[in-house]
């Protein structure tokens, strides 16, 4: 995961029973491409902010953890959110969960993030479910797959919730 980030880990230790120290290094965020990615949610101009997010929030990552934490986060913003692991259980929670937003992992087992946005698209289209494509998957060429897929913004693992907030609150105010 740090190689992917572009750092790198070492260690090191002074022999069995005398501890060992491992160094992580990540490069800095060069300071425009913070904003360079929030720029690319969405290519639009964005309409007004509304004070709120979304009420309800579907999230599904086969990462549990990944998926809790976030569901968690949502909550502290007022969300009411349901967590699938997968793309089937996803789809059996949204016909009675209703989300007014969903967040979609890419890489999901069974069913991909972009089957599983069609899927979502075609049963709740009278509702307008927005859809948030996150994923570790950021080059150009991936943001315009999902974009294809139906997606109304793309994410790149890790979030920055500051980030996701304020997209929450562009979504509920479209």
């Amino acid at each position: 995961m740090v190689a992917l980030h572009g750092g790198s880990v070492e260690v090191h230790s002074e022999g069995r029973g005398r501890g060992s120290e491992f160094t992580v290094r990540l490069p800095l965020l060069p300071a425009g491409e913070a904003l360079t990615v929030a720029a690319s949610v969405q290519e639009e101009p964005a309409p007004p902010e509304r004070d709120t997010v979304p009420g309800r929030v579907l999230v599904v990552d086969d990462n549990r953890d990944a998926a809790d934490i976030l569901s968690e986060s949502l909550e502290l913003l007022g969300c009411e959110t349901q967590v699938a692991y997968d793309g089937p259980s996803a789809l059996r929670m949204a016909e009675t969960f209703r989300p007014e937003v969903a967040l979609l992992d890419i890489g999901l087992p069974v069913m991909d993030g972009y089957e599983l946005a069609r899927l979502l698209r075609e049963r709740h289209a009278s509702r307008g479910i927005r859809l948030v494509a996150v994923t570790g998957y950021g080059q150009a060429s991936d943001r315009q797959q999902s974009k294809e897929a139906g997606f109304d913004a793309h994410l790149v693992k890790p979030l920055d919730l500051d980030v996701l907030e304020s997209l929450l609150k562009r979504l509920a105010a479209s």
